[in-house]
């Protein structure tokens, strides 16, 4: 292999383009080398330079499709725990609709809510249907009801309604005091399923 010899490299400035082909080994080197730089800088800064901003993007598009690819893995592995989930869920709301009171059941309810208030020691002073609501998919029956006694009977009450088999919430509670007692005043709602006629409709 031919040396390197640096002390060629001083002739660069009398050589005669015309005559490179007989210019010293060393400086053919250098000459290539700068060329090689400048070629490489111009192809960089006119062909790459320009579509790093597209690879950035591919980048960024390659992750997301990867966490869309996890997810969507974690999602079959857990298919069939999540179809068990489905029926669990299914169960527990036809339960739930069994909850309900239907049309022949609510007059029943009233009866049902004077027993427990009665057996809890209160005198019902009002007990009517409010107006129905009507939402996406059951119906909402309000109960305006107004009884006297004592607070712990009050407790008692609020007890024995949430025990009863059909579901009944409370709400808007209000207290007052009057000669021998209390006064409570409180609106209690019920549900049926939007598919069930409202009272007094059908044949």
């Amino acid at each position: 292999m031919k040396k390197f010899d640096v002390a060629k490299l001083k002739e660069i400035n009398d050589l005669d383009f015309e005559q490179i082909a007989i210019w010293p080994f060393e400086v053919k080197i250098v000459i290539a080398f700068f060329i090689i730089l400048v070629v490489s800088g111009i192809s960089y800064s006119s062909i790459v330079s320009p579509k790093l901003p597209q690879l950035e993007q591919v980048e960024k598009k390659e992750a997301e499709l990867k966490l869309q690819f996890e997810a969507k893995y974690r999602l079959a592995a857990n298919l069939e725990a999540y179809k068990a989930q489905l029926a669990q869920i299914e169960e527990d709301f036809s339960s739930m609709l069994k909850s309900l009171p239907t049309q022949n059941e609510t007059p029943g309810l009233l009866d049902d809510i004077t027993y427990v208030g009665t057996s809890s020691g209160l005198t019902f002073r009002l007990l009517n249907w409010e107006k129905e609501i009507p939402k996406e998919f059951y119906t909402e029956l309000p109960i305006k009801i107004e009884v006297a006694g004592k607070y712990h009977s009050f407790g008692q009450f609020a007890s024995k309604v949430a025990e009863l088999p059909r579901i009944v919430t409370m709400h808007d509670f209000t207290v007052l005091s009057e000669q021998g007692g209390l006064r409570l005043s409180l609106l209690a709602k019920t549900y049926r399923t939007a598919a069930t006629e409202p009272r007094g409709g059908g044949k």
